[in-house]
């Protein structure tokens, strides 16, 4: 027999939940097959039968599982492993649901209430599989969708009904479900419905905590604004930014009018957009093998571990919450490779459907701020990194040269460093070779 454990997807999260079982209970699976899903704070994840056997659920869905619960059993013979209690790899039990059983939006007991090792034996199948602790058989799944437990809380709090929930057409509700939900209720319900007593109003500009609906002005005072996971997972990061890094900062100006010509003719060639985004993910990972320190992580006071290839993260915001995902070994792709990936978080970035291993492992980070009016920007170093980069927008600008005026396309790119293990002027040369490459572009996709 052989136990599956929830491995430890992320340092932002001590939690995850299980939101869905791809295989029954009892069903055999192979090495590699995909058995269930979990749900960080940023992306669900796919765990793996690490070799061929039987699958055994061990937690229902919409539990919390902390990194090492054992989630499933995989055994040889098609028969049920002896019950144990489940515990993490700490040895404490795995804690019900905080919702303590309270009916989800369908009436169902909250499935984190169910005993966590499964139904017994003697168990109703149906209220079990309402409960969450199994795949919904017949029709009944779809009128009566799953629900994560961060989906529930949102939806208690929003006063949503259950028939807008089942309207989406999902066999598994995630919290990201109902905050496009809630996005969209302004709209469709009209100016005068606004939200129900004692809940916290939904801005029509996005879901809970996007800087697009705060800022539409359409958010009452007096009345809790509620913060989506996405947006408590960067308050994470930002406060363990500032409370461990001493930050430093550095802007540079390029010409990158070369650059975007160049954009425009390997978007025909490649048959993908390429903008300055893709340019400067390709130049920035060319820098690696010559500042090596730029890509390290600081182990401690006296030590940093040399990355032994650059990975690249690149931020994206499009009013679902900001995400940061990650152009593995970036100076290997090709242009075309990098566009491509990117192209793919850009439309992830709108739906929220990443994966943890989209957005792990990043040993630099270039932040994108693409309003025409923002001139400098100060990027957070996320934590484990040493350094993160700031690209604004290209703007005209007209300058004299031997008499004459003459117009270039510019963009200001900004160096935040941890002043630790870099200085001033190295940062000063990190910027110059960055904008050498931009201002000659052909070497930096060469």
């Amino acid at each position: 027999m052989t136990d599956i454990r929830v491995p430890k997807f992320n340092s932002n999260d001590s939690s995850y939940v299980l939101v869905e079982w791809l295989v029954e209970d009892g069903q055999r699976a192979g090495t590699g097959d995909p058995i269930a899903v979990l749900e960080t704070s940023k992306a669900t994840e796919e765990l793996v039968a690490e070799q061929d056997g039987f699958v055994w659920q061990a937690v229902p869905v919409n539990a919390d599982c902390p990194p090492g619960t054992v989630i499933a059993r995989l055994t040889p013979e098609n028969a049920r492993p002896t019950p144990a209690p489940n515990a993490t790899a700490g040895g404490s039990a795995l804690a019900a649901d905080p919702r303590d059983g309270r009916p989800d939006a369908f009436g169902r007991a909250a499935a984190g209430a169910a005993v966590a090792s499964g139904p017994g034996p003697e168990a109703d199948p149906v209220s079990a599989a309402e409960a969450g602790s199994g795949p919904v058989s017949g029709d009944r799944s779809a009128h009566r969708p799953l629900v994560t437990g961060p989906a529930q809380e949102l939806i208690d709090e929003l006063g949503i009904d259950p028939a807008e929930v089942r309207r989406l057409g999902v066999s598994v509700v995630r919290r990201a479900d109902i905050e496009r939900l809630a996005a969209d209720r302004p709209a469709r319900s009209g100016p005068s419905d606004g939200p129900p007593r004692g809940t916290a109003a939904q801005a029509p500009g996005g879901p809970p905590g996007s800087a697009s609906g705060a800022e539409s002005g359409s958010v009452p005072g007096g009345v809790p604004y509620p913060l989506s996971r996405v947006q408590r997972a960067v308050a994470r990061a930002v406060r363990t930014s500032h409370e461990t890094v001493p930050a430093a900062y550095t802007v540079v100006r390029a010409d990158v009018g070369a650059a975007l010509e160049l954009s425009a003719r390997l978007t025909r060639e490649v048959r993908r957009p390429v903008s300055l985004p893709e340019l400067v993910t390709c130049a920035v990972a060319r820098l690696h093998e010559t500042f090596p320190l730029f890509f390290a992580t600081l182990v401690d006071d006296g030590h940093a571990m040399p990355a032994e290839v650059p990975n690249v993260g690149v931020t994206f915001d499009a009013g679902e919450g900001l995400y940061v995902p990650v152009v593995h070994d970036a100076a290997r792709r090709p242009v075309r490779e990098v566009a491509h990936l990117l192209m793919k978080y850009r439309l992830a970035a709108i739906t929220g459907d990443f994966r943890e291993s989209d957005l792990a492992g990043a040993n630099i980070v270039v932040t994108l701020h693409h309003d025409g009016d923002v001139t400098l920007a100060i990027p957070l170093i996320f934590p484990g990194n040493v350094c993160a980069l700031a690209v604004t927008a290209p703007q005209d600008e007209l300058r004299l040269e031997a008499g004459a005026v003459v117009s270039r396309t510019i963009t200001n790119i900004g160096l935040a460093y941890d002043h630790r293990l870099i200085n001033g002027r190295d940062a000063a040369l990190f910027l110059g070779a960055l904008k050498e490459l931009l201002e000659a572009p052909e070497k930096a996709v060469s």
